[in-house]
């Protein structure tokens, strides 16, 4: 994405779902509720997809599904295929609470353990009843890292690098 610093994602979407024109969104947003509620305005990337107006959005077996304005049937919706939905970064609302931050505040920041070790890369941020920081390993693999405070003591925006104080095991490669 040409635009990376001033637009965010906060879903890809994926394929389609059943004759009329549904698809299957990763979500890549802490907000799925608002950011895909219908009449939402989405951008796209790349940009000749879109703006795509949502129609209509639930969930089915753990998937967010979507129908977008215009997309009736398997065929529309399968050459959207792939297309990044986007938003502006300045339309996120401030956080009040500094503990607090947007997944895409997080991905890419660096991460090292407190004696100083670098661990890897964010590439993600999982919600699945606590977040989950998915870090790629700088030697390969990846780790999933709960986003407690116990865990997670410092998230330095500034520096672009978290801190993790790792239970044993956390990290282990098995």
């Amino acid at each position: 994405m040409n635009d990376e610093i001033d637009r965010l994602v906060i879903g890809r979407i994926g394929r389609p779902h059943g004759i009329r024109g549904e698809v299957t969104v990763d979500v890549r947003t802490d907000d799925p509720g608002s950011r895909f509620a219908p009449g939402a305005v989405l951008a796209t990337d790349p940009g000749q997809a879109g703006p795509l107006t949502v129609e209509h959005a639930h969930w089915h077996s753990g998937r967010l599904l979507l129908r977008f304005a215009g997309v009736d049937d398997r065929s529309a919706a399968e050459e959207l295929r792939g297309t990044w939905l986007v938003v502006d970064a300045t339309d996120l609302p401030s956080l009040d609470d500094p503990d607090e931050f947007h997944d895409q505040e997080l991905v890419g920041l660096a991460v090292q353990t407190t004696a100083g070790a670098r661990v890897g890369t964010v590439t993600e941020v999982r919600h699945f009843g606590q977040d989950i920081l998915v870090v790629t390993r700088d030697g390969g693999g990846e780790a999933l890292v709960p986003f407690v405070a116990a865990i997670v003591p410092e998230v330095d925006l500034a520096g672009h690098r978290i801190v993790i104080d790792p239970p044993p095991g956390l990290l282990d490669e098995s």
